[in-house]
């Protein structure tokens, strides 16, 4: 029996992502056959404002929540199975932890597909042995945005497209990076075994908590919780370059956006207020995805302040190799990246 009973976490998923009456518009049809025109332009410029690469051709795609959960689900499958095959090995593959983690995994996907506007699917390879080239967009929630914010369609989603496009001039103009974050993430599954000895671990962490008045469950959340010291030190790795990634990629929709979108100062109000609903933030604590939230926030802070102390050309150093990756400590201090990288 497998790890994750994925037939499960897709009836989870399903039932929570739901369906939206925007599903079956013109409206969504519309945006679906004129999405690869905003992302062709959004490419342009883009890849001017960063100096990376604009390669090949990816498709684009308008998806419905549904369709998002079925796409992350069967590459979180593909990532995941060599860890699943451990813990049947090991014998944590009985039909309750299966089903557990199967509803564990559905409920977390099935709730995100209620948020996310676009993502770019590169870093997970595909069921046919593709590296997964998408720029996508989950069409409905684009499009109830703009109704609730009354945003101008046509400029929210190039917004949209602009911070999508940023991210795949990272993973295909810095040739190493891909190959970089899924050694980070392999890394992860890697160590992923059970680890002996964990349960009395995890107790005295709670006792120790609890003396030092901490949160138990910081912002790496149950997973950061669970986690070795080792694999603790991988998490802290891949925060440190998704919060460059996402700090870069909100300042370059945020600066094109400044230059070519009438309404740009009000999207990225609301968006920020989005991030900070108090309604998620359980949620999210609990989840790990709170490092989402601080990876734009620290991310952003760090970009534009290596750009008043050494010109946003400085940033390049970030792409000479994994070396000259800002470090967690150093995304929090960018003086301390500065000084290191020269």
């Amino acid at each position: 029996m497998s790890g994750v009973d994925w037939t499960l976490a897709a009836r989870v998923a399903g039932r929570l992502s739901g369906s939206h009456p925007l599903e079956t518009t013109y409206h969504f049809r519309q945006f679906g056959h004129r999405a690869a025109d905003l992302v062709a332009r959004a490419a342009e410029l883009a890849s001017a404002e960063t100096g990376l690469d604009w390669v090949g051709d990816p498709k684009v795609a308008v998806v419905t929540r549904r369709q998002w959960a079925e796409t992350n689900l069967k590459s979180f499958g593909t990532l995941l199975a060599p860890a699943e095959a451990r813990l049947k090995s090991s014998g944590f593959g009985q039909r309750m932890t299966s089903r557990l983690m199967g509803a564990e995994v559905g409920a977390l996907v099935g709730v995100l597909a209620k948020r996310v506007l676009g993502q770019y699917e590169l870093v997970l390879p595909s069921e046919d042995g593709g590296d997964g080239d998408t720029v996508m967009f989950v069409g409905v929630n684009v499009l109830d945005m703009e109704r609730k914010n009354e945003f101008r369609p046509d400029e929210f989603r190039f917004w949209v497209a602009l911070h999508e496009c940023t991210h795949r001039l990272q993973f295909t103009g810095v040739p190493w990076l891909k190959q970089y974050f899924l050694d980070l993430v392999e890394g992860l599954v890697e160590t992923s075994v059970p680890e002996s000895g964990r349960i009395q671990r995890i107790r005295d962490e709670m006792r120790s908590a609890a003396r030092e008045g901490r949160p138990l469950i910081d912002e790496r959340g149950l997973m950061g919780f669970l986690a070795t010291p080792g694999q603790r030190d991988l998490i802290d790795r891949v925060q440190a370059l998704m919060s460059l990634l996402e700090g870069h990629g909100h300042v370059v929709m945020d600066r094109i956006g400044a230059r070519v979108l009438v309404t740009q100062d009000r999207m990225a109000r609301v968006l920020k207020m989005r991030r900070k609903d108090p309604r998620m933030t359980a949620f999210l604590r609990l989840t790990g995805l709170e490092m989402k939230m601080k990876q734009y926030e620290q991310g952003e802070r760090f970009i534009l302040a290596v750009e008043r102390r050494a010109g946003f050309g400085a940033l390049d150093a970030a792409w000479s190799g994994p070396d000259a990756l800002p470090t967690l400590d150093e995304i929090r201090d960018p003086d301390r990246w500065l000084t290191r990288v020269g």
